[in-house]
């Protein structure tokens, strides 16, 4: 973890930890990744049964989790777990609630009319990722504004241990979500089987879910054959903090992201020479006893960094060049710091909002631009299972009110036929 208080190093920094997913390793993994989906497009279950084997280190048989035991994984789970699950549950749908998406209609002054119609998908595939750590969490952020958009069939896609046993508390979410497709693979090959269908998978409109470097350029690779919700790379904060802020609070918030993966950035930006120390101390001393140490350290070893900025002016310029996944302020005003924000997926205000909150049941998604990418998106919604149709209604006399403008129109693109098109419908 590097601390650095020259405005141009820490720019050519960020630009370096932003690009942290690309590398010459890229074009071999899609080459990999080219082959798997080929595989399964062209041989369905055999293929999927096949790469599951050889990296997950199971046979995927049955593929798909029995109805009885989502039941009995919800049964089983604490009921101070349950309660936790419910409660997300209800906060997570009644934001997502909001977020559905209006159709109207426009009348013309001849008569004529245009709508937009908005609708769900039929149908949708959740990736909800395994390995290093259990994601019930995900499954809530996903299937719920699944759920809100009116997406009849859903289906749910995660990977199994090496005994190719599922998380019992991911089963769990998903029982809670009213899910009952669950499929124990994870991969590549499971993006291929949402993707182009098999004969146990249903070929699904949208797959949306975060997953690893492989998941992702699958993803990436068979979007056209159906909708994808983004392209997460891996977790990512941000802190904007000053002299108030509290350094073992910002050290506990910065390995909360560095322990989801090798690749998480942890990154703060303070106006503050003694915080910047503080924080650097308190975050090595956390991460002597912790649990997941080795990702911690290889996290913030490599994607750590502290910026001493001169005034919160160019910590929010900073913040905005980078456009953090997920960006916590910490200052005597976080709502006067937050009117310079524009480049943000998720804002977290204050002390009392660590990034943890919107992870689990704050309400809004955690299923978040990274890498940059929230300079021109946001996060996962209703709309993502959603498609919007344009309904156009003309009349005769609004039509010819409006012949001339179209004719001229066409005619200026040198297109003969469209303006015809208008012509002929008043023609003897």
């Amino acid at each position: 973890m590097k601390i650095i208080n020259n405005k141009q190093n820490a720019i050519q920094e960020l630009k370096r930890i932003s690009q942290r997913t690309n590398s010459e390793d890229n074009k071999k993994i899609n080459s990999i990744v080219e082959e798997i989906l080929q595989e399964v497009k062209s041989c369905g279950d055999a293929a999927v049964e096949k790469y599951t084997k050889k990296f997950d280190g199971f046979l995927p048989r049955p593929m798909q989790v029995s109805s009885k035991d989502l039941k009995n994984a919800w049964n089983e789970t604490d009921h101070h777990l349950k309660k936790s699950l419910e409660i997300a549950h209800q906060r997570i749908k009644k934001f997502h609630e909001k977020e559905i998406p209006k159709s109207f209609t426009i009348k013309g002054e001849y008569g004529e009319s245009v709508q937009r119609r908005w609708m769900p998908v039929k149908s949708a595939g959740l990736y909800i990722p395994g390995g290093r750590a259990a994601y019930p969490s995900t499954v809530l952020m996903n299937a719920i504004p699944a759920k809100v958009a009116g997406v009849n069939e859903i289906s749910i896609v995660s990977p199994g241990n090496a005994e190719g046993i599922i998380n019992k508390t991911v089963l769990a979410a998903a029982y809670l979500s009213g899910i009952d497709k669950v499929f124990r693979i994870g991969g590549a090959q499971a993006i291929a089987a949402l993707a182009f269908g098999t004969n146990q998978i249903s070929k699904v409109d949208v797959i949306s879910g975060p997953g690893n470097i492989y998941v992702t350029t699958a993803k990436k690779l068979i979007y056209g054959f159906t909708g994808i919700d983004s392209l997460a790379g891996p977790s990512e904060i941000l802190i904007i903090a000053d002299s108030t802020a509290n350094s073992s609070q910002i050290a506990s918030d910065l390995l909360a992201q560095a322990e989801h993966d090798p690749l998480a950035s942890s990154i703060l930006l303070t106006t503050s020479n003694d915080q910047a120390q503080e924080v650097f101390d308190e975050v090595f001393k956390k991460i002597d006893d912790h649990p997941r140490k080795e990702i911690c350290i290889e996290s913030i070893k490599n994607w750590g960094l502290i910026v001493i900025c001169d005034n919160l002016e160019s910590c929010t310029e900073l913040s905005n060049e980078f456009a953090p996944e997920h960006l916590e302020i910490i200052t005597i005003d976080p709502k006067k710091t937050l009117g310079a924000i524009e480049n943000a997926g998720a804002i977290f205000l204050g002390k009392w909002t660590p990034e943890a909150v919107g992870d689990y049941l704050a309400g809004p998604n955690h299923t978040l631009p990274t890498c940059g990418n929230a300079r021109f998106s946001g996060s996962l919604g209703v709309e993502t299972f959603m498609k919007n149709s344009s309904i156009i209604e003309f009349n005769e006399k609004s039509l010819k009110i409006n012949s001339s403008d179209i004719i001229n129109l066409a005619n200026s693109e040198g297109l003969h036929s469209h303006a015809k098109s208008v012509k002929i419908r008043f023609e003897d």
